[in-house]
């Protein structure tokens, strides 16, 4: 049986020892490997070692990827976690991830993003935007100033698809590892009687499907686009994760649209799960 496998891009920076952090967690729920995965940039390697040649960059870089591979392994091989090795690719950042991910059949992908920029213009990393788009596999990103806990409420974003039944059932996985509450919510425009009736059938059929307690069910209206509707309930309702189904003709295509993605902040300090495989 093929051991489940997590690949987690690193550039060294805060924002994705953040990312390893989450995977190695992830990685002792799930008997894992895990695989810290470095791709070298020109561009990003004279902001981390100013001064280096490249040859030299790619040394320290090394030596860097090694320190972090045997920190992992101190902390996490005796809570669980099956393996973790470091790999060093040289190519572009996004068409690496997404060629290892499939060439190694990659169960999951945690990657860090900045959320927004320094200037607060609000959108969502570029790269690790493509890898959620194009990943064939699971996709679980992290806010650069998220630091792990154990999660005490789940919150999985329904569009009412009869995949999310399988969907959510990798959210009750992650719950009933932590104890936590698992909130199911529909954001729309105005809540209309399809709505309501959509609401009351998942219901019906969902509680006994995934047999779990600390679950609920949450119909929402939000004057503006659904995504900020989220963004809202997940302040309000003091979630710690919001999962998604990555389908079309859902809300999560409109989370990356331009427009969208620079009025949204939750990707400050909320992790994104997005299903892609089930």
């Amino acid at each position: 049986m093929k051991t489940y496998t997590i690949l987690c891009p690193t550039d060294f920076s805060e924002c994705s020892l953040n990312a390893i952090e989450y995977a190695a967690k992830i990685g002792e729920e799930k008997g894992a490997t895990l695989i810290l995965f470095h791709v070298p940039d020109q561009e990003d390697y004279e902001k981390l070692f100013p001064g280096n040649q490249l040859s030299e960059s790619l040394q320290t870089a090394q030596r860097k990827l090694k320190r972090l591979v045997e920190t992992v392994r101190e902390e996490s091989l005796d809570k669980g976690l099956s393996e973790c090795k470091g790999i060093l690719q040289e190519g572009k950042t996004v068409s690496s991830i997404l060629d290892f991910s499939e060439r190694e059949k990659v169960d999951l992908i945690i990657m860090g993003t900045e959320g927004i920029n320094e200037v607060k213009k609000n959108y969502i990393g570029t790269k690790s935007s493509k890898v959620v788009l194009k990943a064939a596999c699971d996709v679980f990103i992290i806010p650069r100033k998220v630091f792990f806990k154990a999660p005490r409420k789940l919150v999985y974003a329904t569009d009412y698809l009869e995949e999310d039944k399988l969907a959510i059932q990798k959210v009750i996985e992650l719950a009933k590892y932590y104890e936590a509450e698992v909130d199911v919510v529909h954001v729309s425009t105005r809540v209309k009687i399809i709505d309501k009736a959509q609401h009351l059938l998942m219901m019906e059929e969902l509680i006994p499907f995934v047999n779990y307690e600390k679950i609920n069910f949450v119909l929402k209206s939000y004057r503006d686009e659904p995504g900020l509707g989220l963004e809202n309930y997940l302040i309000t309702a003091k979630g710690d994760i919001l999962f998604t189904l990555s389908r079309k003709k859902s809300w999560f295509e409109q989370l990356f649209t331009k427009n969208l993605s620079k009025k949204m902040s939750y990707f400050i300090n909320k992790p994104l799960y997005v299903v892609k495989t089930l």
